[in-house]
């Protein structure tokens, strides 16, 4: 097998498997990266008062 048949045929099996894919509506896309983004910034704040909880402590231990 020559080497631009074997390319034609990977992409042909690309566009085919492509065509089965179930994309999501915009909406659907918009919303769950909103949660993403809400869940991220939560979790972020939640580490963040925790360090400095904890890194007062220790230095309140260290004094």
């Amino acid at each position: 097998m020559n080497i631009f048949k074997r390319i034609r045929n990977y992409l042909a099996d690309v566009v085919a498997e492509l065509k089965k894919v179930s994309w999501v509506k915009r909406k659907e896309l918009f919303t769950t990266t909103m949660v993403v983004i809400v869940f991220s910034m939560l979790l972020a704040a939640f580490i963040g008062v925790f360090d400095f909880i904890f890194s007062r402590l220790l230095h309140l231990i260290l004094r």
